[in-house]
């Protein structure tokens, strides 16, 4: 008999009986179950219980994401891309589906790290009787060739779309003895379809699960059983002993199926993150590390088959936890443009910016040339919002969204946002593509045909259209870049009369964006504050000496905070169509405002800042959305592809001061 056979609580495969026969009556598996869906806490904690949200590990293979939560249960997984229905939900509702593999009875590990320079993650558990490491990956890259030995396996790095499509899981006994549990219930189509099991012919390592018209296959070394709608394992490993478990959604439902070709894959896997990173520029700084974490973040949140960079791998983690707060952010804004092109052509990713730029020229634009203001990562345009009600959400968080009706709203600041993000291109290669002067002109024309009109603004308000002074600000910038393109082409009557229209709307904006104490406001008909207006001087609008610059931020960091952290605009005081119900401070408006402290001479107290922010990460240096001020627990979206943005941006703009002048102690 083999190891497995002989452990005393491995199941017996009965797949006909839907139950799993244990050594040992009192197992904490053998209870009622409530649903075909048990909570995957309920052993470890009450069943309302949701991990924090920045407890959370990120895992990609740059098609789409896995969240796995400190216990080992990996919460979120939408295969085969970020914004496909989820097999695993958990993370929204307890009984969504979850995939765990570790240390029985246990939900608290020793520790957790990414592998230095990667996405694959190792946590490392200790229980009273032994020590276990456990690694996941989202699996990219040619193993099978380093299995095989072929020549290119050390040569060729991986390309983008080598991804795998399979989650690779490992658990290794390193001290005394452990008893480990791997449980695997998908829950298909945001939990409404539970998986139906079938076993693999010829293949008895191997298991199907089936549902809504999606397959997975799971393969594994442990000994599995089914029970009701998951697959289960139970072993005891004594030092040396070596499990791993796949699940894949590939079209061949394939995988590793030994523990070395488990290892073989990952260290495959780390190899491309790592080959990745090494075409990058990071400066010799003591935030390198926090530069590198935020450009693997951004690269994991890039659908590798066109480029699109999606603003978070999550849907409706919420602003205001038990609120009504909730977006589906697994899609591609053009408002994030410019703050992509910026952060990734400053760190020499010069590949992933290029590849942004494609997708934008590829897109769909609407019957008058301009860009929707968001995107499906395949170039979709029609993304319906709707509600899943049969989901709890997190933390009592509802509606549960999937789409995001804004894709249809007027958003001015979309214009300036494309345009800026193909100057900062143009600047990079030098050259301007021929296939994006009929972009660059749809733009610029669009822009000077609405820049007088009401829009959402950058915050996508819900409530009526205003004359958002962000908005106006974008369409400066759309004109101005349009013109300083439209130059570098030879066409200088077009670039002439673009210029003039942007210094129509440049008066505009200094004559009704400003108020009695030479702070720019939100939008015209108010003086309340929004902090889209630090962008005045980070776009070069007007420059940091400028006193109504110097009004605004001092203004922002003075009245639009909470413990020193900023807030987007008061909820009390704008009309966002959603009540006045309050939200987090956001992350990119803190970051925004290292850099506008700067601009502004503010050295010292912009340091502090960006040092302060730095400090407030997860435990794996991930960001999201927003933070609560007198916490600093992370809320919304998770991990938020605009944070990064700019904590790369903010981060450099710091560097670069540093080393243009040391502070005076």
């Amino acid at each position: 008999m083999s190891e497995i056979e002989t452990s005393d609580t491995a199941p017996i495969h009965t797949p006909n009986a839907g139950t799993l026969r244990r050594a040992g009556a009192m197992d904490p598996w053998d209870r009622p179950r409530r649903t075909t869906a048990t909570p995957f806490d309920e052993r470890i904690a009450p069943a309302s219980a949701f991990p924090p949200i920045a407890d959370y590990a990120f895992l990609s293979d740059c098609h789409t994401a896995a969240l796995v939560a400190p216990d080992g249960t990996v919460e979120w997984l939408c295969p085969p891309r970020f914004d496909a229905p989820s097999v695993f939900a958990a993370i929204l509702d307890r009984g969504a589906g979850g995939f765990r593999l570790g240390p029985a009875g246990m939900g608290v590990p020793a520790g957790r790290r990414y592998d230095p320079g990667t996405n694959v993650l190792e946590t490392t558990w200790q229980t009273p009787t032994g020590w276990a490491v456990v690694r996941d990956a989202l699996i990219v890259g040619h193993w099978r060739e380093r299995e095989m030995g072929a020549a290119t396996a050390h040569t060729r790095p991986p390309a983008d779309h080598d991804a795998y499509h399979a989650l690779v899981r490992t658990i290794e006994c390193i001290h005394g003895t452990i008893q480990i549990e791997l449980v695997c219930e998908p829950l298909f189509d945001y939990g409404r379809v539970a998986g139906a099991w079938t076993p693999v012919a010829g293949d008895p390592q191997a298991f199907d699960a089936t549902g809504a018209g999606r397959t997975l296959r799971l393969i594994s070394d442990l000994r599995l059983g089914l029970e009701g709608g998951s697959a289960r394992a139970r072993h005891r490993l004594v030092k040396g002993d070596r499990r791993y478990c796949t699940l894949s959604w590939s079209r061949k439902l394939d995988g590793p199926h030994s523990f070395e070709e488990a290892v073989k894959s990952l260290e495959v896997t780390s190899e491309y993150w790592r080959n990745w990173l090494d075409t990058g520029r990071f400066p010799d700084h003591r935030w390198r590390a926090q530069l590198q974490r935020s450009a693997l973040v951004l690269k994991g949140l890039t659908y590798a088959p066109t480029g699109a960079v999606v603003a978070a791998a999550t849907t409706s983690l919420p602003e205001t936890p038990g609120g009504e707060r909730n977006w589906d952010y697994r899609y591609t804004w053009m408002r994030d443009a410019t703050f992509t092109l910026w952060g990734l052509s400053a760190l020499g990713l010069s590949w992933e910016a290029d590849d942004f730029i494609q997708y934008v020229a590829d897109l769909e634009r609407n019957a008058d040339g301009s860009l929707q203001i968001m995107y499906g990562v395949g170039g979709e345009r029609d993304l319906p919002e709707q509600t899943l009600d049969h989901l709890t959400g997190y933390e009592g968080s509802r509606p549960v969204r999937i789409g995001n009706a804004a894709y249809d709203q007027r958003q001015n600041d979309v214009f300036g946002a494309v345009l800026d993000s193909l100057y900062v291109h143009t600047k990079q290669y030098g050259h301007t593509s021929p296939r994006l002067w009929p972009v660059i002109e749809a733009q610029a024309e669009r822009a000077a045909a609405v820049w007088r009109e009401a829009d959402h603004g950058i915050w996508e308000s819900r409530g009526e259209r205003l004359h958002y002074v962000s908005s106006k600000l974008m369409c400066w910038v759309a004109l101005d870049r349009g013109a300083r393109l439209a130059a570098r082409r030879g066409r200088d009557s077009v670039a002439d009369r673009w210029r003039e229209v942007a210094n129509e709307i440049h008066a505009d904006i200094c004559d009704r964006g400003v108020d009695e104490r030479g702070v720019f406001v939100q939008h015209y008909d108010t003086v309340a504050l929004d902090a889209s207006t630090l962008l005045v001087p980070l776009v070069r609008f007007l420059p940091g000496e400028d006193p109504r610059v110097r009004a605004t931020v001092l203004a922002i960091e003075e009245e639009l905070t909470e413990q020193g952290l900023v807030l987007r605009y008061r909820t009390d005081k704008t009309d966002d169509g959603l009540g006045g119900s309050e939200e987090g401070t956001f992350l990119i408006c803190s970051f925004w405002l290292v850099s506008a402290l700067l601009e502004i001479g503010e050295r010292r107290r912009g340091r502090a800042l960006c040092e302060r922010l730095l400090a407030l990460a997860s435990p794996l240096d991930l960001f999201a959305e927003e933070l609560d001020a007198n916490s600093g627990r992370h809320l919304g979206n998770f991990p938020q592809a605009f944070t990064h943005l700019a904590l790369i941006n903010a981060v450099l703009h710091v560097i670069r001061d540093e080393e243009a002048a040391p502070l005076q102690s």
